[in-house]
């Protein structure tokens, strides 16, 4: 059995899932309505429902396209409609990068954009900026996230050009694209301690000293890491005294999405400074 959910378990739950609603919708379905294909693990359906949830429920998506491939209804509670603009929204109440793989469905604005710049790591393509108020925010993209498909089309091994190409290419609307959630990246539980304080310092968002003794010293966080998430708040392009500020009115646990500097850096090479800090959706997931 894999570690995390895989595209492949994505694949059979979206076809289980699908052949269970016209079961259900269907009075007299046709014999081989009601079969599915054994799972390549060899897990029974109740293992693999405990590793990986039905999409129906899973990360408040839902399979709004493969149902109307089906003639099936299933009302979706979680598009949002702005001016033209629908997306499915990514939705995780404990804020912490999860590594699994989910499905969104995009669509461009006014102007023909998705909202996402991009950057190369390792033969993978990644997000490096999500505009605010864009299809790609309002949908969940974070910093971070790795785009493993476009419409049924791989992308690892691309070039940043290429996939731009198949972004300007994909029709304004229904832009199915499936990501691993920040795989580069980890979140860390973090107490405050009597003064307020978690243990660690930072510049321009890099941590350079951890306390001893501290919560951040006893829950392993290390040097020369990039602060990107405060309780799933995205900080990348703030000032350090606002993330001082957020950090100070926030509980008292509180969680830290951190990556190494030198992924950090590599990826945002290409990025200008102002741009970021202009640009950069600072939402809370």
């Amino acid at each position: 059995m894999s570690l995390y959910p895989s595209l492949e378990d994505l694949k059979l739950d979206e076809f289980i899932k699908t052949q269970n609603q016209i079961v259900q919708h269907n009075e007299n379905p046709p014999p081989f309505m009601a079969i599915c294909p054994p799972h390549p693990s060899g897990m029974d359906q109740e293992s693999l429902n405990a590793m990986y949830p039905i999409l129906n429920d899973y990360m408040g998506l839902e399979l709004s396209i493969l149902a109307q491939n089906n003639s099936i209804d299933i009302p979706s509670q979680n598009s949002q409609s702005k001016n033209n603009v629908v997306a499915t929204p990514f939705q995780d109440n404990a804020v912490h990068v999860t590594n699994g793989v989910r499905k969104l469905v995009l669509c461009k604005d006014g102007k023909g954009q998705i909202g996402l710049k991009m950057s190369t790591f390792n033969n993978g393509i990644f997000v490096s900026v999500v505009v605010q108020d864009s299809p790609a925010a309002k949908a969940g993209l974070r910093f971070g996230d790795q785009i493993l498909q476009i419409n049924e089309v791989f992308v690892a091994g691309m070039s940043v050009d290429k996939v731009n190409k198949i972004f300007r290419e994909c029709s304004v609307n229904n832009i199915c694209v499936i990501v691993r959630d920040r795989p580069l990246e980890r979140t860390i539980n973090l107490y405050k301690d009597r003064a307020g304080q978690i243990g660690f310092q930072f510049k321009n968002g890099k941590i350079n000293n951890i306390v001893k003794d501290s919560s951040a010293a006893r829950n392993g966080v290390l040097t020369d890491h990039q602060l990107l998430e405060i309780n799933g708040q995205n900080i990348i392009g703030m000032k350090d005294k606002q993330v001082v500020d957020i950090i100070a009115n926030a509980a008292d646990c509180i969680a830290i999405t951190i990556i190494p500097v030198s992924i950090y850096e590599h990826m945002m090479k290409k990025i200008a400074p102002s741009l970021i800090k202009n640009i950069m959706d600072h939402s809370t997931i």
